[in-house]
């Protein structure tokens, strides 16, 4: 008993047990928290945001505890992190500015998990937001299209402050593409537009409705002109051909497969339309053959 009762005099070993009475208070005060919420909210990402805000704010008071076990008197924290802030920074300021990044990407509109965003050059859907990285599943790279590729990518919360963000689903989630038709000039240019115009009316109509909601809200946040978002086809010709441009709204995960079946029923309105549309291309007319020498 004699050699226990020295053991617990000691100030090192006390502040190591209390260390480890203070992580397990906080990891059990974290757990208890986030079950006792898990059963309430019901939203996925909400529970993932929560989680994530209850993990942050107990290491925050792991952090803080650990100063004040290891700081007898209260004076001296301002005067220990003073001599080590300097030394700290400069070792840890990637470190530092992605804790930073971090808080912003959550305290900001910047993105979200399940947003498909483009981080340092890294296109890719958000899977995980972290401490210091979020985590993408990478799509395109070798991949053509907005296909995932099977990489997952860990970006440095810091970018967020050095390089462009680029989120293709944040308050507006969808993008405008366009499809090129190229046909003959001798093509019945009128009809060839009408038929277009239907087909985009039949497969993004509906797309356009949601559209133009959110985008209505996109004009009511920010300064930004009332756009169309409703499908349209624009013609230009030169001594080639005539080009139909359609243009039109679609949700930023469908855009390519979307594009395929306009391809798709374009190419079956041409063929239906009995020569009346023709696809055009690129000709070369020869009208003489260099002489051959024997």
């Amino acid at each position: 008993m004699e050699k226990i009762s020295q053991l617990f005099d000691n100030p090192l070993f006390r502040n190591i047990a209390l260390v480890f009475i203070l992580f397990v208070v906080v990891y059990i005060l974290t757990r208890v928290v986030n079950k006792g919420v898990f059963k309430v909210v019901k939203d996925n990402n909400s529970k993932y945001r929560f989680k994530k805000l209850t993990n942050f704010f107990g290491y925050l008071v792991f952090i803080i505890g650990l100063l004040f076990i290891f700081n007898a008197k209260l004076s001296g924290i301002g005067t220990a992190l003073g001599v080590a802030g300097a030394g700290i920074a400069f070792a840890l300021q990637e470190v530092i500015v992605s804790v930073a990044g971090y808080i912003t990407i959550h305290t900001s509109n910047f993105f979200k998990v399940g947003d498909r965003v483009k981080l340092g050059g890294i296109k890719g859907d958000v899977i995980d937001i972290g401490i210091l990285r979020t985590t993408l599943m990478e799509i395109g790279d070798w991949v053509n299209g907005d296909l995932y590729n099977g990489k997952m990518v860990r970006v440095a919360n810091s970018f967020v402050f050095k390089e462009p963000v680029f989120n293709y689903s944040g308050d507006f989630p969808f993008l405008w593409d366009e499809i090129s038709v190229p046909v003959k000039t001798n093509s019945d240019y009128e009809y060839a537009q009408k038929i277009f115009h239907e087909i985009l009316l039949d497969e993004v109509g509906e797309f356009s409705n949601t559209s133009q909601l959110a985008w209505d809200q996109m004009i009511g946040k920010y300064s930004l002109e009332n756009a169309k978002v409703q499908p349209a086809v624009s013609a230009s010709f030169d001594e080639n051909w005539i080009t139909f441009t359609l243009r039109y709204v679609v949700d930023y995960k469908s855009r390519r497969g979307t594009k395929s079946i306009l391809y798709e029923r374009i190419l079956k309105a041409i063929k239906s339309s009995e020569g009346r549309v023709e696809v055009a291309s690129a000709a070369f007319e020869i009208t003489a053959f260099p002489g051959r020498t024997a």
